[in-house]
């Protein structure tokens, strides 16, 4: 049981998000939770028209531990609002050097919004064209594949923060947000804290880059407290919580092939920045990101992909 549970929580570090439950335990308990979370996959899974990324010669193969990219969005969705994109992650992950490399896109990353024929804000690709838009931009801003897409509701983010019993996180600024005050040290949030603490943005002297550090304290620490947890005595609200709030193009097989072949992976996570400089164009602003910056970034993931 012990083993089975170690093996879940490598999982859970290589998918780098909140799908922060061990997965896996000994004997019938271990079958109840093993279909449960079947089921919650089930109900997050949602396909894409195109099966392959045109950056692609051939599918990924799980089972031949071939280097793969997930796109994270945290999505606003407000009724009457089809929402924005506002967080956006990149992730890569190599099992040939055991390690994931995580890159936060600002939203106000200008860029051409692939299906408009302009240039926007990179976060407007969701409101104009949804998940396939957005893969497509980011896709071609990178130039890398985006192979698979986690679409995660940020309304519905503090249900997953509430489910493992909230988060404890260092905060290195002093700030008050939606009522909630913030001080500096560690701190221990709720899911409405965690939300409030996550959306700052404009009493930041950091802007964008404080509030993408933020949100990355978040995931981290809800992935450390599932790993942290002595039972699985809460999985059924956990499960719950993913489904309810999770879209993904994973199959819960594949989920599994990765559990299988790409547990040491999540050993080594490394964080990666773009460096922009901002700017306003007809009164809106703006995150520009210089030539070289961009050749930087792309070549440094075409590495971690085996792409070179």
């Amino acid at each position: 049981m012990r083993s089975q549970k170690k093996k879940s929580r490598k999982w859970l570090r290589v998918t780098g998000i909140v799908l922060l439950v061990l997965l896996i335990a000994g004997g019938a308990y271990g079958y109840t939770v093993y279909h449960s979370f079947k089921n919650a996959v089930v109900t997050m899974h949602q396909p894409l028209e195109r099966e392959i990324s045109i950056k692609r010669e051939k599918p990924v193969a799980f089972e031949k531990k071939d280097p793969f990219s997930v796109l994270m969005l945290g999505v606003d969705e407000r009724e009457g609002d089809k929402g924005r994109s506002d967080t956006i992650i990149v992730l890569t992950v190599n099992p040939n050097n055991n390690s994931v490399k995580m890159l936060s896109i600002p939203r106000d990353t200008r860029t051409e919004i692939i299906g408009k024929g302009k240039e926007d804000k990179i976060n407007h690709s969701y409101a104009f064209g949804g998940v396939p838009m957005s893969m497509d931009t980011v896709e071609n801003f990178l130039d890398i594949p985006i192979d698979y897409y986690l679409q995660i509701n940020m309304e519905g983010f503090k249900d997953i923060v509430d489910a493992v019993g909230g988060v404890k996180v260092q905060n290195d600024l002093d700030f008050t947000e939606n009522d909630f005050h913030f001080t500096k040290g560690e701190i221990a949030l709720n899911g409405e804290q965690a939300l409030s603490f996550a959306r700052m943005r404009y009493n930041d002297p950091r802007g964008d880059f404080g509030r993408q550090l933020r949100q990355r304290q978040i995931i981290q620490a809800v992935i450390n407290e599932g790993m942290s947890l002595s039972s699985l005595t809460n999985f059924s609200h956990i499960f719950t919580a993913l489904g309810k709030n999770i879209k993904t193009n994973l199959t819960f097989d594949q989920i599994m092939d990765i559990q299988k072949n790409y547990r040491e992976t999540g050993k080594n996570i490394q964080q990666m920045e773009i460096k922009e400089t901002g700017t306003k164009i007809n009164k809106i602003y703006y995150g520009l990101v210089s030539p070289e910056e961009k050749q930087r970034i792309q070549t440094e993931l075409k590495k971690q992909l085996e792409l070179q």
